[in-house]
């Protein structure tokens, strides 16, 4: 790809990123949700162990469930909003497939890091986290916010032209989500509480391919 084109695809990319955004702005429901899903998800299972100090292993478990089921409340509207707006096909005609596959990923992984932001202090002071490397810990909880939000955006896109939206976009999700999701348990063990494996799972070019063929 020449120079120019290069230019184009990220001039266009960072266009989707910012019309997403400017929408989110009015009318805050993505990110109200996740946010509202993922508080409400926390406070009750602060309830429910009632000041009790739960094992590493469970605490791990606990804060990648409730990220990735708060992910489930909001993530998936990007795409379903076009739909719905029927502004699908100008967005196609505006933009290559990787560049509004670029823009919507990068809205998405805002949205994952706003609500971590909120959610892992929380968790840390209504249930408990116990990090043995924060260098660690932060490392692994970003890669996993990467791959979570890679997956989550090709399947909101396989979806979004569905009747069923909501429902499928969590059922398709899981599978792939959760061989992650055992590989963040599996090397919390080796020096901290979020650890994961999420690249390994997170092929960025055959995303793009598979979206480039929903897309035709």
């Amino acid at each position: 790809m020449s120079a120019a084109g290069k230019s184009g695809l990220v001039s266009k990319t960072l266009a989707v990123l910012l019309k997403d955004l400017r929408s989110e702005l009015r009318t805050r429901y993505a990110i109200c949700a996740i946010i509202m899903f993922a508080v409400v998800t926390v406070v009750a299972v602060g309830f429910a162990t009632g000041g009790i100090t739960l094992e590493k292993d469970l605490q791990g478990i606990l804060l990648w469930l409730v990220i990735y089921f708060a992910s489930m409340a909001g993530i998936g509207q990007s795409f379903i909003k076009e739909e719905e707006n029927r502004t699908s096909l100008a967005l196609r005609l505006f933009a290559y497939p990787p560049s509004v596959y670029g823009g919507k990923y990068l809205f998405n992984l805002m949205l994952l890091f706003v609500l971590e932001i909120i959610v892992v202090p929380l968790f840390a002071m209504l249930v408990g986290l116990q990090v043995k490397c924060y260098v660690l810990f932060f490392s692994v909880l970003i890669l996993g916010t990467i791959g979570l939000a890679g997956t989550t955006t090709i399947i909101a896109a396989i979806i979004s032209k569905t009747s069923t939206k909501g429902v499928l976009f969590a059922v398709l999700s899981f599978p792939l989500i959760l061989p992650l999701l055992i590989m963040a348990i599996l090397l919390k063990r080796l020096g901290g509480v979020a650890g994961v494996n999420f690249l390994c799972s997170s092929n960025v070019c055959l995303r793009i391919f598979t979206f480039r063929l929903c897309l035709e």
